[in-house]
Formats: C-alpha cells, sequence, structure tokens
C-alpha cells in the first residue's frame, strides 16, 4: 500500500514538473551570440499564465513549418504594433528598435515587407532570431498566434560555463527616429 502511495505521488510530480518546466535543445545559429547550437535550455509557460509575453522574450514556439518541431526565437513586436524592416533595422510605430543583442550588421531580409509596414494582428506576435542573417523567422512565415508560444526560456543549463539565468538585454524603442 505505501508503494503504491509513493508512486502515485511519483507520477503526480512528474506530469506536475513536466507542465511547468520544459528542456529544450537550441538547434542552429539564429539566435546567435545570445544563444549557441548545442546550449540545453529549461523553458516555462507560468509567466505567461500571469502576463502576456513581452517584447525582448526569448521563446519556445511551435515551428509553423513543422509543428512537430520548436523554435526558440525572441518576439520583436507585440499584438497590435506595426512593423517595418528597412536596412537592417526594425521600426516599431515608427520608432526604432534599439536592439543591444545584435553584434553585426545583417542583410538578409534587411527590408521588410517589401510594400511598407505590416500591422501584428490581435493575439500574435512577429519573432526574430538575433541572428538576423541566418534565421527563418516572422520575415518568413509571418506572426505567429500567441497559442503557439510553448513557454519563455528562462535559464541555460549547457554549457556549464555559460549556466544561469537568461536574463539579457531588452530592446528599446527610440522616440526621436523613424523608419525612412
Amino acid at each position: 500500500m505505501e508503494l503504491a502511495q509513493v508512486l502515485v505521488v511519483a507520477v503526480v510530480l512528474a506530469v506536475a514538473v513536466r507542465a511547468l518546466v520544459e528542456p529544450v535543445r537550441v538547434s542552429g545559429l539564429s539566435m546567435y551570440p545570445t544563444l549557441h547550437d548545442g546550449d540545453y535550455l529549461i523553458a516555462t509557460p507560468v509567466p505567461y499564465w500571469l502576463h502576456r509575453p513581452q517584447r525582448g522574450d526569448i521563446v519556445i514556439l511551435k515551428d509553423p513549418e513543422d509543428p512537430s518541431e520548436n523554435l526558440v526565437k525572441r518576439i520583436v513586436a507585440l499584438p497590435g504594433d506595426r512593423v517595418t524592416i528597412r536596412g537592417g533595422h526594425v521600426y516599431i510605430d515608427g520608432k526604432l528598435l534599439a536592439e543591444p543583442y545584435i553584434n553585426e550588421p545583417w542583410t538578409i531580409r534587411a527590408t521588410w515587407p517589401p510594400d511598407g509596414t505590416e500591422l501584428v494582428p490581435p493575439g500574435e506576435y512577429f519573432v526574430m532570431g538575433d541572428n538576423r542573417n541566418v534565421s527563418l523567422d516572422s520575415r518568413a512565415f509571418g506572426p505567429v498566434p500567441g497559442t503557439d508560444i510553448e513557454g519563455e526560456a528562462w535559464c541555460r543549463l549547457w554549457p556549464i560555463p555559460d549556466a544561469g539565468i537568461l536574463s539579457g538585454e531588452h530592446p528599446t524603442l527610440s522616440p526621436a527616429e523613424s523608419a525612412a
């Protein structure tokens, strides 16, 4: 009887932990230099039970092209934002988005959309990788539904020298500049 109780408690705890945390392996260089190929992260949906995803959050989402796979991206624009990318710079509602985590100029899909500005629909988010020249992101597949965001990456477990909380730098909107 005691063994059965221990097993039930163990199963309940395992299910609860699995619902609260998800291990994620970074595959590819789309989030470099923030994350590296092979990094192991812990993601959790808990923050999004309390508030909506925020600009700058590193999120785990279903791959729009293969829902059985996950992607790791950064939220750049929120529902209702107007996004314009010109010359490798992101503008939100006409204001320049300062992104301190970008470490090199990007030239691939550095103008988007080609015909002006795109409004992020209600309940959807515009996501991009930090390494814009190699990232498959909302510039290719469009904004993603909030329901496809599985959680926020909050901790790196591997490699050990880089282990810790992913607090990092967040983007800010400049009040002075606007898209040309």
